[in-house]
């Protein structure tokens, strides 16, 4: 612990970040526990006008190239066409994004990069009800995912039915996905992927 608080003493002398502090995966843990301010991550936004929206302009450059350099993440939007995007009808959105030469509003953009920074993924049950997304961390095995929902599901964990977002939505739902043998049979050391649609199996 003395050796990672001298290396960061190093940078926040300088004016430098403690996220920047060089370390080793097995250091990760014992870093966040001296609870430095600097060493959460951190996602710049940048608010431009509508014509730099798509390419960004000289000032998010520069933000763009410090945030590399502090291994943080930048995202570029433009506040005035989200506010316009937010009152049109959603037939109209993919249209008007296509005009300003945007393939997603910024606001995605934003909670991507989010996640990205984060290391979050989603993945989602599916009935006829309701449709529910569920956020965890990349890395989280199936019994662990089925706790997020309940912690009985984790402890009885059997086997997760899973199948992927793409193959969900290119079968036209769960019964597609199962008669074209796109759904699998998941044990307790399958690592869910993010998109991933799951139906848990567990003992009571």
């Amino acid at each position: 612990m003395l050796d990672l608080i001298k290396r960061s003493l190093v940078l926040l002398r300088e004016g430098k970040p403690a996220r920047m502090v060089d370390r080793k995966p097995e250091e990760e843990k014992l870093f966040h526990t001296l609870g430095l301010l600097t060493s959460a991550p951190v996602l710049y936004a940048c608010n431009v006008d509508e014509a730099a929206a798509a390419t960004g302009n000289e000032f998010s450059r520069k933000v763009e190239m410090r945030a590399s350099e502090e291994g943080a993440i930048a995202v570029v939007i433009s506040a005035k066409i989200e506010a316009d995007i937010a009152t049109l009808p959603p037939a109209e959105r993919a249209e008007f994004l296509e005009a300003v030469g945007l393939k997603e509003t910024g606001l995605d953009r934003l909670v991507r990069a989010g996640y990205a920074l984060l290391h979050l993924v989603t993945y989602f049950t599916v009935g006829p009800k309701e449709a529910r997304a569920w956020t965890i961390t990349q890395g989280t095995k199936a019994p662990q995912a089925a706790g997020v929902i309940h912690t009985d599901f984790e402890r009885g964990f059997i086997r997760s039915e899973t199948i992927s977002y793409d193959d969900f939505i290119g079968c036209n739902g769960e019964a597609g996905a199962r008669e074209a043998g796109k759904m699998r049979l998941e044990g307790k050391d399958y690592v869910v992927a993010d998109g991933d649609v799951m139906h848990f199996r567990f003992a009571t």
